[in-house]
């Protein structure tokens, strides 16, 4: 089934893991609806550069934008101040130790011109699921014991897909995200897909690119 959206077709998902072309997605990148949140639908839609995002009440709504935030992981930049919290020794960050409570925080990050979340229970089970099976993966950020930040996304072997990220205390969630980019880096990671613009990623060096080239990148690399 097609239903009319901005721009172009709206495909229906049915039970068959599938997705149409990402060429298709309308102006505002909703490619689809409906589907499931299983390993198998969920993996194909990362490998193939489209992500879930929707909000409680509504049926699953997967994109794939145009243009593409990302983040090659050796131009990640670092402030004078940031320099000066990392070199502080401040924060301690570990990876894969506390999964689940970076998901839960993250659910509850308040963010600028967003109700509620989109991190629901469904959504939530699905990547603790993904994290069971060794796909998805989380950077914590402790100040003492306290879990001061951190962020979770899937791991897809050369390219990191980016999901969400939480800070209780300044600073946190950057201190994780130059440490992952430092660490892909170093294992020479293609791309860090971090979705859509915001000024935050901006600020630590990610770009926009066009979908095409996205999708070059991420099939060349899988």
């Amino acid at each position: 089934m097609e239903k009319e959206g901005k721009g172009l077709p709206l495909h229906f998902l049915g039970d068959r893991i599938q997705f149409p072309p990402v060429g298709q997605a309308n102006d505002d990148g909703l490619l689809a609806v409906g589907g499931d949140l299983s390993t198998e639908r969920l993996l194909l839609a990362y490998q193939n550069g489209i992500f879930p995002w929707f909000n409680n009440d509504d049926l699953i709504l997967w994109w794939s934008p145009d243009p593409r935030m990302v983040l090659f992981p050796e131009k990640v930049k670092i402030s004078k101040s940031m320099r000066k919290v990392i070199q502080s020794g401040d924060f301690r960050l570990t990876k894969n130790e506390a999964f689940a409570d970076v998901l839960c925080q993250c659910a509850l990050q308040k963010r600028k011109g967003q109700q509620g979340t989109w991190i629901t229970k469904n959504m939530k089970k699905a990547y603790l699921e993904l994290h069971e099976k060794g796909f998805a993966k989380s950077y914590e950020v402790w100040q003492g014991d306290q879990l001061a930040g951190g962020l979770y996304g899937l791991d897809l072997g050369n390219v990191f897909c980016g999901e969400s990220m939480f800070s209780t205390v300044s600073n946190a969630s950057k201190y994780a995200f130059i440490k992952m980019a430092e660490e892909l880096s170093r294992k020479n990671y293609a791309l860090i897909d971090c979705q859509i613009y915001t000024d935050h990623l901006k600020s630590l060096g990610a770009e926009e690119i066009s979908r095409e080239a996205f999708i070059e990148l991420l099939q060349r690399n899988m």
